[in-house]
């Protein structure tokens, strides 16, 4: 069951629990396969899925030394691309974790390289990055929190042309049974709030509301949702939002290590008509094996 967090490490993540709420266990929009399996310190993942009508996956196969902080990860796509990321964390200095993510597409020969840097203390989390081959640009945040009030910050900053390309801000107080924050994206162009409740150990409800400035079609997109668990394996999730569609999720574990996940999205102002244009309603499904 998802639970507010004290500090998150990432001010992206106030507001997480009314995000994963209505984000996701919707697999209406494809039908996915994921299988993980693990030897010693060896873990490998196979995912795949049919978003957007083709067939795409990955291959990723991770080694972690927990004694030494170590963990190096490798994933080959689909789409003929390949990346691997270096981590180590508690090393250099306690709280403080480093790595590299790379990639490479050789068919179309581009290539991107990105350093990121978290420090981590009580009621603290900062985190800074710099992409070498894009600018470079720098990109640094941090969320600070006390006695429930968290506060956080992103800004990103442009090497090359010596300006500040992108910023963004976050507030909210997080309690045990609830959760309420404010974020302002895009230049404070865009403001979205949030609301998560868990109003008993088997029901969760949450709402979110977003505001485009720049919008030419003006208005507040809202969206509303709830959880509830059947038993200690299943549960069923629905949201709706402002233009009228409804989504319905359904969890399953079937055994241990395996997950069954049905989707279904209706645009319920279609309903009546005969031959609604475009995609009027999804269905879709997920799988996951964990072993």
């Amino acid at each position: 069951m998802s639970l507010p967090q004290p500090v998150p490490p990432s001010w992206k993540d106030l507001g997480k629990s009314s995000n994963d709420l209505l984000g996701k266990d919707y697999p209406f929009n494809t039908t996915s396969l994921e299988i993980k399996t693990k030897a010693n310190d060896v873990s490998f993942k196979v995912a795949g899925n049919n978003a957007g009508g083709a067939i795409i996956g990955d291959l990723e196969a991770k080694y972690g030394n927990k004694k030494h902080g170590f963990t190096l990860t490798n994933t080959w796509t689909t789409a003929n691309v390949l990346k691997s990321q270096i981590e180590l964390e508690n090393q250099l200095a306690k709280g403080l974790k480093v790595d590299i993510l790379s990639s490479l597409a050789p068919e179309k020969g581009t290539k991107s390289a990105v350093i990121n840097a978290a420090f981590k203390q009580s009621g603290l989390h900062t985190r800074a990055a710099l992409d070498v081959f894009k600018g470079p640009t720098f990109t640094a945040d941090a969320v600070v929190g006390r006695d429930g009030f968290l506060l956080g910050a992103e800004t990103a900053y442009n090497v090359t042309e010596g300006n500040i390309t992108r910023y963004a801000a976050a507030i909210g107080y997080n309690a045990p049974e609830y959760a309420v924050t404010i974020h302002g994206l895009n230049n404070l162009r865009t403001f979205s709030a949030s609301y998560y409740h868990r109003v008993s150990p088997d029901v969760e409800a949450g709402a979110k509301a977003v505001y485009d400035s720049k919008a030419t079609t003006g208005g507040v997109a809202l969206e509303v949702g709830t959880k509830v668990y059947l038993d200690p394996a299943a549960f069923v999730k629905a949201k709706i939002n402002n233009v009228g569609v409804l989504a319905l999720g359904y969890t399953q574990a079937l055994r241990p290590g395996v997950k069954l996940g049905l989707g279904l999205a209706v645009d319920t102002q279609k309903l009546n008509q005969v031959s609604p244009s475009g995609p009027a309603h999804k269905v879709g499904a997920s799988f996951t094996f964990d072993s």
